[in-house]
């Protein structure tokens, strides 16, 4: 029997075939290319998205064909902004045990990331924010539009960055640059992004009709992503270096690289393994929080948060993390406990609470 005809719990070819929703996904000439398609939402990736990008992932390193893998976002204007957060704000808040859970399925994605045994090139396209930062940092080799910013958002929005950035920014860009990052979630631009050691390459994608403008200001930056006075933004330098990367990539010998990879993951994979199930569970007891809610509910309101509110609040002996108060009082009438300090009446029947 010939080694074609013999049948393998893995074959050479993975599956071609996938129905996914939120993600394209195409191989081609040793490249796999898996993209984030929820341009409406900035490329956010929801509950769903997770599950269909660990499986891209999964798939192309699993397919012997496959030698590279190049990781973008639909669009120009966003490589991935993290999770969802109005879904967040729909769902989790709700059901913070469920947060759990989602934890559970983007430690798949991320490891999915780092797993491949092939090189994984970030294509950023747009802004790369939060849980963005964190899926470019997981990958090998990033390759940025001029156009693009990063940015983490976590203390901001009642949350903390702690799927990939906590862990992998001090070892990328120093300590005191992780703290300034995540600390006070300002924008990266790519030139800073590049002098940090963020990514690797830069990319003019700012033109005027035909001419390029690799040394675009902020302002030509906004009026090119609006179309304004003849500027506009292109892909193509980005697209063609990208392929330029991957064709390189490809001139190496596989499990060589595949164990290049591994070795170079040592202290990646150290400090996620440390850290990351901690981080899973305590994102999800702190979605009881008030600080998640005020967050979350200010992003999708379009709003500030109340930051002073809960440190004031704190500092007069209040509490920060319920809203109406620890759940320490009883009804006379029927009853019920756990009722809210700061609450008069009996939820359940309605009864004044001494």
């Amino acid at each position: 029997m010939s080694p074609a005809t013999l049948t393998r719990p893995f074959p050479s070819r993975a599956s071609d075939t996938f129905e996914f929703q939120d993600i394209l996904y195409h191989k081609a000439d040793g490249v796999a290319r898996i993209t984030i398609n929820r341009p409406q939402a900035y490329n956010a990736y929801s509950t769903a998205a997770l599950e269909e990008l660990a499986t891209a992932f999964r798939d192309a390193s699993f397919d012997d064909a496959v030698g590279v893998i190049v990781f973008t976002g639909a669009g120009d204007r966003s490589f991935c902004t993290g999770g969802d957060v109005k879904e967040y704000a729909e769902a989790y808040i709700d059901v913070p045990r469920d947060y759990w859970k989602y934890m559970a399925l983007f430690r798949s994605y991320i490891e999915s990331i780092l797993n491949t045994g092939k090189p994984v090139v970030a294509r950023l396209n747009g802004m790369a924010v939060g849980g963005g930062n964190e899926s470019q940092l997981a990958c090998d080799l990033t390759v940025m539009g001029q156009h693009a910013i990063i940015k983490q958002v976590g203390t901001h929005v009642g949350s903390v960055a702690c799927g990939g950035s906590t862990q992998w920014l001090p070892l990328i860009v120093g300590d005191k640059r992780a703290r300034e990052i995540l600390m006070l979630n300002e924008p990266i631009s790519a030139a800073k992004a590049l002098e940090w050691g963020l990514v690797n390459w830069v990319v003019p994608t700012v033109r005027r009709g035909d001419e390029w403008l690799p040394d675009a200001s902020p302002a030509d930056i906004r009026k090119a992503q609006k179309g304004e006075d003849g500027l506009s933004i292109d892909l193509s330098q980005l697209d063609s270096f990208t392929d330029d990367i991957a064709r390189k990539l490809l001139a190496s010998f596989p499990e060589c690289t595949r164990y290049t990879k591994q070795q170079v993951n040592f202290w990646k994979d150290l400090a996620w393994s440390a850290t990351v199930r901690h981080a899973q569970d305590w994102l999800s007891l702190h979605y009881v929080c008030w600080e998640p809610a005020e967050g979350m509910n200010a992003f999708v309101e379009k709003r500030k948060p109340d930051f002073a509110l809960l440190r004031q609040r704190a500092a007069e002996g209040g509490s920060s993390e319920a809203p109406w108060g620890p759940p320490v009082k009883g009804c006379q009438a029927c009853g019920a406990k756990n009722l809210p300090r700061t609450h008069e009446y009996c939820g359940s029947c309605g009864q004044p609470l001494s």
